[in-house]
């Protein structure tokens, strides 16, 4: 059975890969709100202009503008929102990690406790090994 360092190894290993996905999808939304700036910014620049684009009247480029500012809107709250489980799991993986830590130094110290036992005839395996031969001898 796998120790309890183990396991905990593995469980941050998945709460980085989480948190990874996490920083990612931000950065999408980042860049989503980055062009949809950028296309407010050209559509302003075009009203501005008094010359809409061939095809395009003023109130057209009017929705279209109005549409995507209510979008870079709800792409923002949801930067916000993705950036706060960013770091929540920023935090868990710290906690993760620290633990994960302690658990692995204690395997480390129960397994040099141990081979210390054996090499001093402590620890009851070293025991029953060195009294075996006593007891042929007496039979």
């Amino acid at each position: 059975m796998a120790s309890r360092a183990d396991k905990l190894g593995r469980m941050v290993s998945l709460v980085k890969l989480q948190l990874r996905l996490s920083e990612w999808q931000l950065a999408q939304l980042r860049q989503q709100e980055r062009s949809l700036q950028d296309e407010q910014e050209w559509l302003v620049g075009a009203l501005n202009d008094g010359k809409p684009p061939a095809g395009s009247s003023s109130e057209s480029i009017a929705r279209r503008l109005n549409r995507t500012s209510l979008g870079a809107r709800a792409v923002k709250e949801q930067a916000l929102r993705q950036l706060d489980q960013v770091r929540a799991e920023s935090r868990r993986v710290k906690q993760l990690e620290e633990v994960a830590k302690a658990a692995l130094a204690d395997k480390l110290r129960d397994a040099e406790k141990r081979s210390l036992e054996e090499l001093t005839g402590t620890s009851p395996a070293a025991r029953e090994w060195t009294l075996r031969p006593a007891s042929r001898n007496q039979t």
